[in-house]
């Protein structure tokens, strides 16, 4: 008998049980890999997540004590996922300070290394600015570091930041003054006697020349633009004192705490101008302006003099000067009328000034200009002439 190969019907229709080899497939069981779309929905969790984390780090950084319900309304989260961020941001190393109580909260503390500082647009190009002006100021000893900063801050700035910044400093140009710098380790000593209530050691050099070792507890720094001072409780003359800082060689380190007192009137800047101003000088003027304060102070600087409105468009100005000539030339360059209070030898000064230019108006009057005599140069002989000026 014939062996005969047995017949495979196919058929198309679903109905008809035909096994396919598409249906064995799709019967076989799956390879287990990952899924994408849960991939993707954590990732996105994670992505949020440090979003947030970032967000609240920008937040803490605000020197304040933030409670947890208001960072929790910033972030639109439960005030249980900021304790979460929190205490995942002192995993990572950053100090957050916790207070406990309703008049406690959160606060960024510091650390053993400088966290990333989380700046917008504006803080971004003042720190571009202060670091850019700091190359050249009257701090010594920070140049080379405050071009390096500057540098590491450009090159993560984003575009439009770094136009700003270039445009700025491609426009502008420093002049130098010759005036006397100040160390920069000087300037943070200091600042940190101020801070911690230290006494200060420091050999200072007078105006004269003369040299003298004081002992005093620090209050406070003063810039003015092209000085740096200390306002400091001199304790061997018991009263408030006034000190340039390029003068002082400072003995360190600082010396034993003091005990907070009162700071001078005014505060430190006013009792700074003051000294600053007249003290410094064997004459003090006071003279009132017929004009407002605002017009006088554009030709008054800090170390110069103090101006105090009187109101009715007038104004008060209290400086000190070397001498009489000085003060007379000065007060006369604010072009208004004015009247001298003090002091008594100024008013008799201004006399003597006031005839000396009388004198000198009456001889120019009458005196013949110096080149009459002369033989005239034709016109066409002339600078600018045809003949010789510049090809028009």
């Amino acid at each position: 008998m014939p062996r005969t190969r047995p017949e495979v019907v196919r058929t198309t229709g679903a109905e008809s049980g035909e096994v396919t080899i598409s249906g064995l497939l799709r019967r076989l069981p799956r390879r287990r890999g990952p899924d994408l779309s849960s991939v993707r929905c954590r990732l996105g969790g994670v992505m949020e997540t440090s979003a947030r984390l970032l967000r609240l780090l920008g937040l803490l950084q605000v020197p304040r004590d933030w409670t947890g319900p208001a960072l929790a309304e910033r972030l639109d989260v439960d005030v249980r996922t900021v304790r979460r961020d929190v205490d995942k941001l002192r995993t990572l190393g950053y100090p957050v300070h916790s207070t406990p109580g309703t008049t406690g909260g959160y606060r960024l503390g510091a650390g053993a290394a400088l966290p990333p500082l989380l700046l917008d647009d504006d803080e971004a190009v003042a720190v571009a600015v202060g670091l850019r002006t700091a190359a050249g100021g009257t701090v010594s000893g920070i140049e080379e570091t405050s071009v390096r900063a500057l540098a590491k801050l450009e090159q993560v700035l984003p575009n439009r930041l770094r136009r700003r910044v270039a445009a700025l400093g491609a426009a502008t140009a420093t002049l130098v003054g010759r005036g006397p710098t100040v160390d920069a380790d000087d300037l943070s000593a200091l600042a940190a006697a101020c801070r911690d209530r230290e006494r200060v050691r420091f050999d200072y050099t007078g105006g004269d020349g003369s040299e003298t070792r004081r002992i005093v507890e620090p209050e406070g720094l003063v810039h003015t633009g092209r000085r740096w001072y200390l306002v400091a409780w001199d304790t061997g003359r018991d009263d408030w004192r006034t000190f340039r800082v390029d003068r002082m060689r400072l003995r360190l380190p600082a010396g034993p705490r003091f005990a907070p007192r009162d700071p001078p009137e005014g505060g430190v800047a006013a009792f700074a101008q003051q000294g600053i101003s007249t003290g410094a000088y064997p004459y003090r003027a006071r003279v009132v302006f017929e004009a407002p304060a605002e017009q006088v102070a554009e030709w008054v600087t800090p170390a110069s003099g103090t101006v105090t409105d009187l109101g009715d468009g007038r104004c008060e100005l209290v400086a000190g000067a070397s001498g009489l000539d000085t003060l007379a030339v000065w007060i006369g360059f604010f072009g208004v009328d004015f009247q001298v209070f003090e002091p008594p030898e100024l008013v008799e000064h201004l006399d003597a000034v006031a005839a000396r230019y009388r004198r000198a108006a009456a001889a120019s009057r009458a005196a013949a200009p110096p080149d009459e005599g002369r033989p005239a140069v034709p016109p066409d002989e002339g600078p600018g002439s045809a003949g010789t000026g510049p090809p028009g």
